[in-house]
């Protein structure tokens, strides 16, 4: 980890996971490991206090009405009524499970914010710094930094907590782009950054 990496105020700070979802994790190669880091490290958010979220896409029947055929990627899911909030693929998989407390929001296209109201949410406890952790690197994960930059949090983004099925475009998300808008920290360094 590189020295100029701010430390993180757990009281200031969520651990936002996305699309941490059974239809989801299932696509991603090692998602045995994926979800067993993703675990342990909540459970470390938790023990410091640490405001936890989770984004999870579903849509309901209104949902599927509302996109476009213009939407490249959404038309097709909403053609198929694929997704549905109350199919239990949708749900949070039960390895990273939210709590009572937990923000949970519902979203209907790619980024964490643009169909949701979390960033009031955050807003709401104070939160100013996101951790970031997500399925996919180069959909939900690109979408949330840039448009949290836009919000103005401080971002770190767990490398090891996201997973995308092209690991050659997780690997330029993560080394080229996201270090341009939020630090780039692996799973093992957030407990030194929040010592």
């Amino acid at each position: 980890m590189s020295e100029d990496v701010p430390r993180i105020d757990p009281s200031r700070s969520a651990l936002v996971v996305m699309d941490y979802q059974p239809a989801i994790v299932a696509r991603v190669p090692g998602c045995d490991d994926l979800l067993a880091r993703m675990r342990d490290t909540i459970a470390l958010a938790r023990g410091h206090g640490m405001t936890i979220g989770y984004v999870r896409v579903a849509f309901d029947d209104a949902d599927y009405a509302a996109v476009p055929e213009t939407n490249k990627s959404f038309s097709v899911l909403a053609g198929g009524r694929q997704m549905h909030a109350d199919a239990p693929e949708t749900a949070v998989h039960e390895a990273v499970a939210p709590e009572p407390g937990d923000i949970v929001v519902r979203k209907t296209r790619v980024g964490g914010f643009s169909t949701t109201d979390l960033d009031r949410q955050l807003r709401d406890r104070g939160v100013d710094t996101l951790i970031l952790a997500g399925i996919s690197t180069s959909g939900v994960v690109l979408s949330t930094v840039r448009d949290a930059a836009d919000h103005d949090y401080r971002l770190y983004v767990l490398e090891d907590g996201c997973a995308d099925t092209d690991p050659e475009v997780h690997r330029v998300l993560t080394q080229k782009i996201f270090p341009r808008q939020a630090y780039v920290v692996s799973i093992a360094e957030l407990p030194g950054l929040l010592a």
